[in-house]
């Protein structure tokens, strides 16, 4: 049942789904704790290592994720603002690293104690979605969750 979907489904929207094995309360947790999202949010192809997380995970906070690449001079910085969170259920944030950044939306469905997360980003153009797919921003999604299907097996053996 651990399947997997990304497509694009309108000129600005991309949607990723992903079924995991573990109950929507520990899959939203995995999301929304700086030291876990940590261990497995960097898809490992990139070469990109994790410095540091910082989650003021409510509406109206603020993210900042800080990574290092070899090939970087200085770390670069992801951040944001949370716009809705619904605990076990739903997160809402912004990507404000520059004025083409999407929103995303990922949603947590737990059914038979599975869970389905959905993520969706929504460009504010065509342009803007069409220089991420281009750029390989958005590419990562798959060994993403895969990872985190791995964390999250780790996670409900560790209590």
């Amino acid at each position: 049942m651990n399947r997997k979907m990304t497509e694009r489904v309108s000129d600005r929207e991309l949607l990723v789904r992903r079924s995991f094995n573990a109950r929507a309360s520990i899959v939203f947790k995995a999301w929304t704790t700086p030291e876990l999202m940590m261990r497995w949010w960097a898809p490992e192809s990139f070469g990109i290592t994790f410095i540091s997380a910082e989650m003021d995970v409510r509406e109206g906070g603020r993210y900042r994720f800080v990574f290092g690449h070899p090939a970087a001079d200085e770390p670069m910085a992801f951040v944001g603002r949370y716009l809705e969170v619904v605990p076990d259920a739903r997160l809402v944030w912004t990507n404000e690293e520059g004025e083409d950044g999407a929103v995303t939306t990922v949603t947590f469905t737990e059914r038979d104690g599975w869970t389905e997360v959905e993520l969706r980003d929504l460009y504010p153009s065509k342009e803007a979605l069409d220089a991420a797919i281009e750029q390989g921003s958005v590419s990562g999604y798959d060994e993403q969750l895969a990872e985190l299907d791995v964390f999250l097996g780790t996670l409900e053996t560790e209590g």
